[in-house]
């Protein structure tokens, strides 16, 4: 069986991996449409997947319009030479779209919460992805129903390469690079904003970036992982890592912040103290970032910098915290599942 990847972010890479290579184990042939986006390509070289880049990420509503005319008619040509049995996405127009002409089956995989409340374009790539979707797959925690398309995974979407079964921590990697994993560090994450999802919303302003890294600093090392290029003063505490090995940073710190929604949930599973701050945080927030802070106690949002600081001092400053997470940690281990078994049986199910 041929089967499609249409991969847009390198939270994507980390998801799709393992069940690309299980299917591969499996006999059939994968294939990967890639876009350039942050660490998307670099992380699919690493794991040499096989990919095709399509497209790179504009900013602007009419850039990112003209990436996806320019990326359906690439994905139409890709799709016309591998004659694929089934397409696999996140949602995604262009996926769906393609699907159709080719007359394939189309399975999206989504753990954002529907809501008319969000920007012009999530609004109108929902519209134009859910409705065509032979199978929509989700966490159970997920605020919505699809219907009898409807498939709900018990475990968030980062399960499916951070599960004790798929993730083993590899000390030996961060000391390869220059961090001492026995020692104090912090990692912090900082966003561009320029996704179609994040419109009209904000992370971490400069001057609270600053304030934590100089409290930090007293304490530990801290290492700055970013989307978009650093400024000259954080420079010095870029991250010394290939993307491939950031879980392992992860892993071992003592308190991951940032305004990222994606690498939160990643620390949060992976049993690591975390603060998330953006604009998303609040009352409205995403089901599963409710549910990892008020159920499992592995994460702390807020959309208030002043708040967001004053528990990263706390937290900062309590040497039993790690503890504490790890303990949280296997709880929602052992309430949730490794999903990839899960993302596989739906694609071959869904084709049979």
């Amino acid at each position: 069986m041929n089967i499609l990847f249409d991969v847009n972010h390198p939270a994507h890479v980390h998801f799709f991996k393992h069940p690309i290579w299980e299917l591969e184990e499996l006999g059939h042939n994968c294939l990967v449409t890639s876009r350039e986006k942050d660490v998307t390509v670099e992380l699919l070289d690493e794991y040499d997947l096989d990919h095709q880049p399509l497209t790179s990420q504009g900013s602007g509503l009419v850039s990112l319009a003209t990436e996806w005319a320019i990326r359906g008619a690439k994905m139409v040509n890709v799709a016309r030479k591998f004659s694929p049995d089934v397409i696999v996405s996140r949602p995604n127009p262009v996926a769906v779209h393609t699907a159709s002409l080719f007359r394939c089956p189309v399975i999206l995989f989504s753990d954002s919460d529907v809501s008319s409340a969000g920007s012009v374009v999530q609004q109108a790539v929902q519209k134009t992805s859910y409705p065509f979707a032979d199978l929509i797959c989700t966490p159970k925690s997920l605020n919505w129903d699809f219907g009898e398309s409807h498939c709900r995974l018990n475990g968030y979407f980062e399960l499916s390469y951070l599960h004790p079964d798929r993730f083993e921590p590899k000390p030996e990697l961060l000391s390869a690079h220059g961090i001492d994993p026995e020692s104090r560090f912090f990692v912090l994450r900082f966003i561009s904003w320029e996704a179609y999802h994040d419109e009209d919303q904000s992370g971490l302003s400069r001057s609270t970036k600053q304030r934590m890294v100089e409290y930090l600093s007293d304490l530990g090392d801290v290492y700055i992982t970013s989307e978009s290029e650093l400024p000259g003063e954080f420079e010095q505490y870029r991250l010394p890592l290939p993307p491939s090995v950031i879980h392992h940073a992860l892993y071992y710190a003592d308190l991951y912040v940032g305004d990222s929604q994606t690498m939160a949930t990643e620390a949060a599973i992976l049993g690591t103290p975390t603060v998330r701050s953006n604009s998303f945080a609040g009352d409205d927030d995403m089901s599963n970032f409710i549910e990892l802070e008020e159920t499992y106690k592995l994460m702390y949002s807020t959309p208030n910098e002043n708040d967001a600081l004053d528990r990263i001092m706390e937290l900062a400053a309590d040497e039993d915290a790690p503890r504490e997470w790890s303990e949280r940690r296997a709880n929602l281990i052992e309430e949730t599942s490794d999903i990839t078994e899960d993302i596989v049986s739906a694609i071959l199910e869904r084709v049979r």
